[in-house]
């Protein structure tokens, strides 16, 4: 069982990006941390998906918009096996941690 750090990524503008796959047979709990390294607000959407290419209603985030050097948290997150943690910023200046456990 895997814990602690479970995907980080530092985003590349308008490309949506998995920052973290569940394995088979396995269910995830995470919480994930936005992080805004810039003096400017961007926006971010952020999909748990069946693929690298979300549907619209796989979105939990669209276009939030994560204020300059602001920070955006969502924990007490569950995802089943074989589903992706996919993100996208409109533009560069975006770290993303996901922390958790899997069982």
């Amino acid at each position: 069982m895997a814990s602690g750090k479970l995907g980080t990524a530092d985003l590349v503008a308008t490309t949506l990006t998995t920052i973290y796959t569940v394995p088979a047979l396995k269910v995830a709990s995470y919480s994930i941390s936005v992080c805004n390294r810039t003096n400017a607000s961007i926006a971010l959407r952020l999909a748990e998906s069946v693929d690298a290419t979300p549907g619209l209603s796989e979105y939990i985030e669209y276009d939030m918009s994560i204020p300059a050097n602001g920070v955006l948290e969502r924990t007490g997150r569950v995802l089943d096996a074989g589903k992706l943690i996919v993100a996208y910023a409109s533009a560069t200046g975006i770290s993303i941690n996901i922390n958790g456990y899997e069982e």
